[in-house]
């Protein structure tokens, strides 16, 4: 399903989880169904946001100055940096 984009079978692969005896699975399906719309939307459309996520700039600065200066210097910082 991940790497041949066949999100259509994940259904399919619920209930195969749920007849078989592995609670921990069980608990992973149920967190599938919470979005199933978004989790089949990602596991079937090309597109992927993977090279950017978890990348924050602001958030990078922001830790770099420690809290010493304010909203001012922060924003300065973050538009030199573009």
């Amino acid at each position: 399903m991940l790497t041949q984009l066949q999100g259509d079978q994940l259904p399919q692969w619920i209930k195969a989880v749920r007849a078989d005896d592995l609670p921990s699975l069980h608990a992973f399906a149920n967190g599938l169904e919470r979005d199933l719309a978004a989790v089949t939307a990602g596991l079937t459309l090309p597109w992927s946001s993977g090279v950017v996520e978890g990348h924050n700039r602001i958030k990078m600065i922001k830790r770099q100055m420690y809290g010493r200066a304010g909203f001012s210097l922060l924003r300065k910082r973050v538009q030199l940096a573009s």
